[in-house]
């Protein structure tokens, strides 16, 4: 349920209506607007009699929201939000953000050369994983906390703020020490449990959607990070499971703008994972931002022939310094046409 107040509502009115919500044992979150306030209501099980409410001063109007996501949704908070990192804003109204970097960090040497090639060809986010989910369990695994440590070494040596995957609970305090984003995996994006515990922290999380989740499933999933008090979410499409083999997933690049009609939070693409392809990388990061991209996250490695995991969808270093280029000539052609 959202409560709309009136322009010139009172602060008094505004606490009374929080007191009259929580009287009913349920949660009131204040969202102040532009223009007047509105008091979000959560943890209501089922419909909520608003007879009560209505007739307090200040109420203009009460609105039923009955989607499962509620502080994720526009319905709630209507001015779209930005998310900054080191200083590197992702949201409306700004430059669309690249995370670029290998998949996984394989030594100390490569891991420092991804970096200085991602910051030479100007990428804004250096991504690596120390902590890999393999299909396999006989596949490499990652470096666990030796590659954190590489990673952050590198970002510093090249003043580039950095994301890595966290996979469970255990992990947080590690990744957390090392990392200036915190990445959840599309195969957690359900992991209610970890989405809990991130939600309790200050770090940003960037939200991959899951391989089979609908939409409305992946803006829950943001719901329960944002429920726990954290709202400095990234969500992620990632391509999804099909019946199509040509493709290691399906990009679903119709979910942009959706999301950023149906959600206030910002939204980029990892077209990496979504086609497994090196060929079609730079085609879908082009088309991602056509679409409205607040960002993109591409896999390069200093040598994919050589790469422990996902090589053949890594970018080389020419490749990525390439693409660079083509996106921001893409962008300012975007610009000067006023496309949104």
């Amino acid at each position: 349920m959202l409560i709309v107040m009136h322009q010139h509502a009172t602060d008094e009115q505004i606490r009374a209506i929080k007191d009259a919500v929580e009287a009913m044992g349920l949660r009131a979150e204040p969202i102040p607007g532009g223009e007047r306030t509105a008091i979000g209501v959560l943890d209501n099980q089922g419909y909520v009699d608003d007879s009560t409410i209505r007739e307090l001063p200040g109420v203009r109007e009460v609105i039923h929201v009955s989607k499962p996501y509620k502080l994720v949704s526009r319905d709630f908070h209507p001015d779209s939000s930005v998310v900054e990192v080191a200083g590197i804003k992702i949201g409306d109204g700004q430059p669309p953000v690249i995370m670029a970097g290998p998949c996984s960090i394989e030594s100390e040497q490569q891991m420092l050369t991804a970096a200085r090639q991602v910051k030479a060809a100007g990428g804004h986010i250096l991504r690596g994983g120390a902590f890999k989910p393999r299909t396999g369990p006989h596949s490499f695994q990652g470096l666990g906390v030796d590659g954190l440590k590489f990673l952050r070494q590198a970002g510093d040596e090249v003043g580039l703020p950095v994301v890595t995957e966290v996979m469970r609970i255990g992990q947080l305090e590690d990744v957390c020490r090392n990392a200036d984003i915190l990445q959840i995996g599309a195969r957690n994006m359900q992991n209610f449990d970890l989405l809990k515990e991130v939600g309790k922290l200050d770090h940003p999380i960037l939200l991959k959607r899951g391989m089979s989740a609908t939409l409305e499933e992946f803006l829950a999933a943001a719901e329960y990070v944002l429920a726990e008090g954290n709202n400095r979410v990234i969500l992620c499409e990632r391509g999804i499971r099909t019946f199509e083999k040509a493709t290691r997933n399906t990009l679903d690049l119709s979910v942009v703008p959706l999301i950023r009609k149906m959600s206030h939070l910002p939204i980029i693409v990892d077209p990496s994972h979504a086609t497994g392809n090196r060929f079609l990388v730079p085609i879908m990061a082009k088309a991602a931002l056509v679409a409205g991209t607040h960002g993109l996250m591409i896999e390069m490695h200093p040598e994919p022939e050589k790469a422990l995991c996902d090589g053949a969808q890594s970018q080389t270093p020419d490749g990525f310094a390439k693409l660079m280029k083509q996106l921001q000539q893409l962008g300012d052609c975007l610009g000067k046409m006023n496309f949104d």
